[in-house]
């Protein structure tokens, strides 16, 4: 990096701003899932890409490609999410090592719990502060901050 790279002073207040937002809405959706007994956000991701991913499932590769968590991470995450009986590893046939993770019905319905807290918090936090209008704008803003850019 270069000198030249020196950021403004806007851009430093946006980038702490965004920072604390960001940390300060993802506690309060965490505080609210553990009043309610239910597992962590993390939780939540998995599942959620393991539903969207259907009957075929994923595998570990690509669930840290879709959530953005470490390897170390997310076998760990794996490991408990199946001691629960939210998922379940499925040999892959062509690959002896491989594994193929599938959401159980037991995951389906953690998840569908976890949701009605967390869809909750995300109407609360972001929802009901900005307008229709406001949000389509922050959405189209933070997807110009995403590598590569998000179109949607």
């Amino acid at each position: 990096m270069t000198e030249k790279a020196t950021p403004s002073p806007e851009a430093i207040k946006a980038w702490a701003r965004l920072m604390r937002v960001s940390r300060q809405l993802v506690e309060s959706a965490e505080d609210a899932l553990k009043a309610s007994g239910l597992p962590p956000l993390a939780w939540y991701d998995v599942l959620h890409e393991l539903a969207e991913a259907g009957e075929g499932g994923l595998r570990p590769f690509q669930l840290i490609e879709r959530t953005l968590f470490a390897q170390y991470n997310i076998s760990r995450l794996l490991a408990r999410l199946e001691a629960d009986g939210l998922v379940e590893k499925l040999p892959v046939a062509d690959d002896g090592r491989g594994q193929t993770i599938r959401i159980t019905a037991k995951g389906r319905e953690t998840r569908r719990r976890m949701w009605a807290v967390y869809g909750r918090s995300i109407a609360e936090l972001v929802g009901a502060r900005l307008s229709p209008e406001e949000l389509n704008t922050l959405s189209a803003l933070l997807g110009r901050l995403r590598h590569p850019p998000a179109g949607d």
